[in-house]
């Protein structure tokens, strides 16, 4: 795992050492990402300039230094990742007889070579693994950009400057692109609405006008003679749904669940292959226990687990991941830590994130990376498994419910949703405890105030998209929050792929497996991971499992009311079901309470009126309301008011 960064000039270079000069600091930038070693390779004549950061992870020696050449000496490489399968693509490089003097084993030579034999397209649709790289072509004279399939590995771009001026700037985050002198910093106001709405920035999109994502599964190519960068996709989740559900998995549910294993396994196999200690985050939950499980079951000794605790415990996982790990037998450390301990990291969310980022979260994913990488410096996840089987509560929701609603007539639906949020929250909760001691046996939903308010935006919802993007949004009146504001369009707005042949659930599905995965979850995990120089791996997204997944039946992920049905019974193979059978629980930490207590006089400041005034981005109007109403507990806006403070947190930090 490393950081790159770089950039071509569109004139003349009348400086190479102030070049030289400008490519030492971006990649300085970013030394958290690579603290081991940092190398860097120039043409001036052909105005290119290519920096690393080395996380050494896989063969420490220096054979695995950057940038790399070649062994033909056309392609320069600056490469960000692992492929899991390098050792099988050196194999078929052999028997291909095109096999040279390797002077080392890492993956990064394995993809140059690759790139001489088989192009670099050819060579990444072989490749299984997780990447960011920038690649530059002698023979071509350009520069080729790359990131995995699903998005583990993050990488802007974009011209800054004008004329013979200009410079094409690429990195794995912002903070290196800053650091170069025609970096304009002008933020994007449309971008900031998408933050508002989704809390993080979907790609391609960033926070600062002309410098964009790359989408993941995307290659990209740009030169002094095609300065328009040229996107095109080499993978893409829209076409892998449609091929999985016009090809559904045929076999029995006993072969599905073998399939799946053995696909697991083999993910889990690959990505414990490591020349530096390796262990694994466990909340206790399917997903993440499923990975350690099959991780133990492979390795001769106990796996290193790592596990956040919370004295909250409607936030604490804990205690269910620790009778996990006792029953695995893993190698567990777990740290509770105080609600102080927790609010000491918001301070550094700015810095740490790069862009305004929201998803509260971020805190303690954070603080079980600090803690990790004090034992070990690359750890596996469970992440993306809710979306590879159907996990989050609106699929459920969606497939029970609103097949019932779209009956109603639309007219009685919003008179209902009227009713419904005349009420607050709190009255709400207090009429629900009351009616529920008048049905004995009955469960009371925990926030059930806040519950009905959601389902009254479920009955004014025209269609399942709309009350899709409805439940993945926060703010939705953007252009009477953001001054200037014209939210531009996402791949949930103006530019939908083509999703024919799934069905209400598959599509949320596949929605969130293209923008909030990468988007939020992914980003999430990568800026507080290579925060403290850790590595992390996610097996769920080989692709693969992907691939598989998608093909078989929605039985098979959601039946009779139960998520994750195929990937439950992989795990059942190896925990008891009583450890597993539980409510699901967010990641979270209580942002409600903290800011109408310790955290208020942060938060007041951050969102007076004087201030949202004079910065100039954000109508005060609306969010003075929103904090006045949670202050007063009248209603929960903790979401919608951290989106706008984590944006304010981030201007502090980058005026």
């Amino acid at each position: 795992m490393c950081g790159i960064a770089g950039f071509i000039t569109a004139g003349d270079d009348k400086s190479p050492e102030a070049m030289e000069r400008f490519l030492t600091a971006m990649s300085s930038a970013i030394t958290h990402r690579g603290p081991d070693d940092e190398g860097s390779w120039s043409d001036a004549e052909a105005g290119v300039w290519l920096g690393h950061r080395r996380l050494s992870i896989i063969d420490l020696s220096n054979a695995g230094h950057q940038p790399m050449r070649s062994a033909s000496g056309r392609y320069i490489i600056a490469f960000n990742g692992e492929i899991y399968n390098h050792l099988l693509l050196r194999q078929a490089l052999k028997a291909a007889g095109k096999e040279p003097t390797w002077s080392g084993y890492s993956d990064t030579e394995t993809l140059l070579l690759g790139f001489d034999v088989w192009g670099i397209q050819g060579t990444i649709e072989r490749a299984i693994g997780m990447f960011a790289f920038a690649v530059w072509d002698r023979q071509k004279v350009t520069l080729t950009l790359g990131r995995d399939r699903l998005g583990e590995k993050p990488l802007y771009y974009g011209w800054q400057g004008r004329g013979d001026s200009a410079v094409f700037l690429f990195g794995s985050e912002l903070k290196a692109l800053r650091k170069h002198p025609a970096f304009e910093s002008n933020v994007d106001r449309g971008a900031l609405g998408l933050q508002l709405r989704h809390n993080c920035i979907p790609a391609p999109y960033s926070i600062y006008e002309g410098i964009s994502k790359l989408l993941p599964g995307s290659l990209l190519s740009v030169s002094r003679q095609q300065p328009e960068p040229r996107v095109w996709t080499y993978w893409s989740v829209a076409e892998v749904a449609k091929s999985g559900i016009a090809n559904v998995f045929s076999g029995s549910d006993q072969q599905a669940v073998d399939k799946l294993e053995s696909l697991l396994k083999d993910s889990v196999s690959k990505q414990m292959v490591a020349d530096v200690p390796l262990g694994a985050f466990l909340s206790g939950g399917v997903d993440s226990s499923t990975i350690v499980a099959l991780m133990q079951a492979q390795s001769t000794n106990p796996v290193k687990t790592f596990t956040i605790g919370f004295n909250e415990e409607s936030y604490n996982e804990a205690a269910r991941a620790k009778m996990v790990a006792q029953h695995l037998g893993t190698d567990h450390t777990e740290l509770y830590v105080t609600a102080e301990e927790a609010r000491s990291v918001i301070p550094f969310l700015a810095n740490l994130y790069d862009e305004p980022f929201s998803d509260s979260s971020q805190i303690p994913t954070f603080l079980v990376s600090q803690l990790a990488k004090q034992h070990v410096s690359v750890s596996l996840s469970g992440d993306a498994g809710d979306e590879l089987f159907c996990g989050y509560n609106r699929y459920q929701m969606t497939a029970n419910l609103w097949s019932k609603v779209v009956t109603v007539p639309m007219p009685l639906r919003k008179l209902v949703a009227r009713g419904l949020t005349s009420i607050s929250p709190p009255t709400l909760d207090r009429l629900a405890t009351t009616l529920s001691r008048f049905m004995p046996g009955s469960a009371l939903p925990a926030n059930a105030g806040g519950k009905l308010h959601k389902g009254a935006e479920v009955l004014s919802s025209q269609s399942a998209h709309d009350l899709y993007l409805g439940l993945v949004s926060h703010w939705t009146d953007l252009d009477s929050v953001v001054i200037r504001g014209q939210e531009p369009p996402t791949l949930l707005t103006g530019n939908l792929p083509n999703l024919s042949g799934l069905d209400d659930v598959q599509r949320m599905m596949a929605f969130d497996m293209m923008t909030y995965l990468p988007d939020d979850i992914l980003t999430k995990v990568d800026r507080a991971a290579m925060g403290v120089s850790l590595e992390t791996r996610v097996p769920f997204l080989d692709h693969r499992l992907v691939e598989f997944a998608w093909s078989l039946p929605q039985s098979m992920k959601l039946r009779d009311g139960k998520s994750k049905w195929a990937l439950r019974q992989v795990l059942y193979r190896h925990l008891p079901k009583a450890l597993i059978e539980r409510p699901k629980m967010g990641f979270g930490v209580p942002i409600d309470s903290w800011l109408r207590g310790p955290l208020r006089d942060w938060a007041e400041d951050l969102l007076s009126e004087a201030r949202l005034k004079h910065e100039g981005f954000l109508n005060y109007i609306p969010i003075r309301k929103k904090w006045t109403e949670h202050l007063s507990g009248r209603r929960n806006w903790q979401y919608q008011l951290w989106d706008v403070l984590m944006f304010q947190a981030w201007l502090e930090k980058n005026k």
